[in-house]
C-alpha cells in the first residue's frame, strides 16, 4: 500500500512513470530503475505519515538518503557497481568487435544476404528495355545456266519464280537488254526471300546476270510489286602481250600452241586474209608476232583478250605489218606501215580454216559424170563452218537455186559481186535486200544442191561474168594522206614502242584460261 501511494506521488512529479520500475528498500524509501535509459536512478521517498498516509518526495534528503541508504546497504552499493561495470563492459565490446564480427559471417549468412535483391543506391532513369523482332531470314541465291532451247521464263520458273511476277520482270528488262538476246553457257542469279528460317523457297524478288564481262544487269522487285532495272559497266584493266610463234604445218596449230586464243586467232586471220591465201601462201618455218590487249578485273582475275594492235606474219622472209589506227570518220582501222588500208575491195578466201579442194578451170564432174567449165573455186571445211561477206555490200539473192543449193549473191559495188553456194543455212538476219560489211557472217558450210560433200563454193563476178578469184587483181583500199597519215604515224611510233618493251620477255605459253 506504502509502495502504490508512493508510485503515484512519483508520477505526478516525474511525468516518467512508464519508464520506471521500483523496488522496496526499507521502511522509509524505495529503489527506482530506468531501463530506457541505461541508468539507475535512486531516489529517497520518506514517509510524511503512518502507514496507509501519503508520502512525498523529499528533493533536498534524495542524495543524502541515498548516500545513508549505499553507506548502510554496503550489499547492494556492490550488486549497482557490478551492475554497471558489467553494462559498460557489454557497451565497450559491441562498439569494438560490432564490425569484426560482421566481416567474419558464416558463408551461409553471406549467401543468404546475397540472394536477396539490393535496392538500387539512386534512382533508375535508363528507359525502358524495348521488345525487337527477330531479323528476317536471309535471301536464297539459286543460280541457273541457259542450255539449248532455254528462255529467261523457263530458267527463272525453274528457279522458283512464279510466272506472273517472272513475266513482269522479263517485260521490264526488255528495254534495257532484249531476252532474245540470252546465249547458252549464260548463268543467271534468282533471288527468293522465304518467309520464315529454314525454308528453303520464298517469294520472288528478282535476279541479275553478265551478259558480258564488262557488263552487269539487275532486276529488283519494288515494294509496289514493279521491277527496276539496272545496268552498270565494269571497268576492266589492260595490259599487253606479246604472242609470237614458228610455224610447222599451219598457222592454227602453231597459234594454238603458244596459247593464243581462239576468237584472237580468227581476227588475226581476218586482218591478214586480204593479202595472204593461207592454203598456199604459208610455208615451213613462216613467223608471226602480234600484241593484243589482255583484259583483267580489279581483283586480277582473267576477264577476256582484247584488241589486236599489232600484227605481223614474216612468209618466206618477206614481213607484212599492220597496225591499229582509229579515226572519227572511219572507225577502227588496219594499215601496213607507209599508211595503206588492210582492207582490200574483196577477200580472197571468205572462209577460215578450209582446205582448197577444187580450183577453177574446166574438170570433170563429180556427180554429172562429164567435163564442164568449174566457174569458181571450192573450199572444203567442216559443216556448219562459218562464211563471210567477202566485202561490204548489199545482198540480192538469198535461197535456194537450182544445183547452187542454198546460195547467196551480194553486190559491192557497179563492178563486183560474189556469190556462195552449197550452204547449210543462213545467217539470221541474212536476206535480199540487206546490208552486210566485210567479215560479216552470212551462212555456214553444207553440202546443199549438187554436191558431194560438205564444201563452200566461191565465185567472183566482175561485170556480171564469172572471174577466177585467185589469179583477180583486186583494188587496195583507203590510203592515208596529208594530216591523217601524220596522226597515224604517231600512232604507229606508240604501238612500236610498247612492242619494244615487250620484245625483252621470254614467249612463254599464255594461257585464256
Amino acid at each position: 500500500m506504502a509502495s502504490t501511494k508512493a508510485t503515484r506521488l512519483f508520477r505526478k512529479t516525474t511525468r516518467s512513470y512508464e519508464d520506471f520500475s521500483y523496488k522496496k528498500l526499507d521502511s522509509k524509501g524505495f529503489f527506482l530503475t530506468s531501463e530506457s535509459h541505461s541508468s539507475i536512478l535512486l531516489l529517497a521517498l520518506t514517509k510524511t505519515g503512518d502507514v496507509g498516509k501519503d508520502y512525498e518526495i523529499n528533493s533536498e534528503s534524495v542524495e543524502y538518503s541515498g548516500l545513508n541508504f549505499l553507506k548502510s546497504n554496503k550489499s547492494v552499493a556492490v550488486q549497482i557497481v557490478g551492475i554497471a561495470t558489467v553494462a559498460l563492459l557489454l557497451v565497450f565490446g559491441l562498439t569494438t568487435y560490432a564490425p569484426e564480427t560482421q566481416a567474419t559471417k558464416s558463408p551461409a549468412a553471406t549467401q543468404t544476404k546475397k540472394s536477396q535483391p539490393a535496392l538500387p543506391a539512386t534512382l533508375v532513369t535508363s528507359p525502358a528495355p524495348i521488345f525487337q523482332l527477330p531479323p528476317p531470314p536471309p535471301e536464297i541465291i539459286k543460280t541457273v545456266k541457259a542450255g539449248a532451247g532455254d528462255t529467261f521464263m523457263k530458267l527463272l520458273v525453274k528457279a522458283g519464280a512464279d510466272r506472273s511476277s517472272a513475266h513482269t520482270a522479263i517485260g521490264a528488262m526488255r528495254k534495257t537488254y532484249h531476252p532474245r538476246y540470252l546465249k547458252r553457257g549464260q548463268k543467271i542469279a534468282v533471288k527468293l526471300q522465304p518467309i520464315s528460317w529454314g525454308v528453303k523457297t520464298g517469294e520472288f524478288i528478282g535476279y541479275h546476270f553478265d551478259p558480258t564481262v564488262e557488263e552487269s544487269i539487275k532486276v529488283s522487285r519494288l515494294e509496289n510489286g514493279k521491277f527496276s532495272v539496272r545496268k552498270t559497266k565494269r571497268i576492266l584493266n589492260r595490259k599487253d602481250i606479246r604472242i609470237s610463234g614458228s610455224i610447222r604445218s599451219s598457222l592454227y596449230v602453231a597459234a594454238s600452241k603458244v596459247g593464243m586464243a581462239a576468237s584472237t586467232l580468227a581476227d588475226l586471220i581476218r586482218l591478214l586474209s586480204w593479202d595472204v591465201d593461207f592454203q598456199r601462201d604459208i610455208q615451213k618455218n613462216d613467223k608471226f608476232n602480234v600484241m593484243v590487249e589482255r583484259l583483267h578485273r580489279k581483283n586480277g582475275d582473267f576477264a577476256r583478250w582484247g584488241k589486236i594492235l599489232y600484227a605481223e606474219l614474216i612468209l618466206s622472209g618477206k614481213p607484212i605489218k599492220l597496225y591499229r589506227y582509229e579515226s572519227k570518220n572511219h572507225g577502227v582501222e588496219y594499215f601496213d606501215e607507209k599508211g595503206r588500208s588492210a582492207q582490200k575491195a574483196l577477200m580472197k578466201t571468205p572462209i577460215n580454216g578450209a582446205r582448197l579442194s577444187s580450183r577453177y578451170g574446166r574438170r570433170r564432174h563429180p556427180i554429172l559424170g562429164y567435163t564442164r567449165m568449174h566457174r569458181g573455186v571450192d573450199f572444203a571445211a567442216p559443216r556448219g563452218t562459218p562464211i563471210y561477206a567477202a566485202g561490204n555490200g548489199t545482198v540480192t539473192y538469198a535461197g535456194r537455186k537450182g544445183g547452187y543449193g542454198n546460195y547467196i549473191r551480194i553486190r559491192h559495188n557497179g563492178r563486183y559481186a560474189t556469190a556462195y553456194a552449197h550452204l547449210k543455212g543462213f545467217k539470221r538476219g541474212v536476206r535480199k535486200g540487206r546490208r552486210v560489211t566485210q567479215g560479216q557472217v552470212i551462212g555456214y558450210v553444207g553440202s546443199t544442191g549438187r554436191s558431194t560433200g560438205p564444201h563452200l563454193h566461191y565465185e567472183v563476178h566482175v561485170n556480171g561474168r564469172q572471174a577466177n578469184p585467185l589469179r583477180l587483181r583486186l583494188p587496195s583500199g583507203r590510203k592515208l594522206k596529208g594530216k591523217e597519215l601524220k596522226r597515224f604515224a604517231k600512232t604507229r611510233a606508240v604501238l612500236d614502242g610498247r612492242l619494244a618493251s615487250l620484245n625483252g620477255t621470254t614467249n612463254t605459253r599464255v594461257t585464256s584460261r
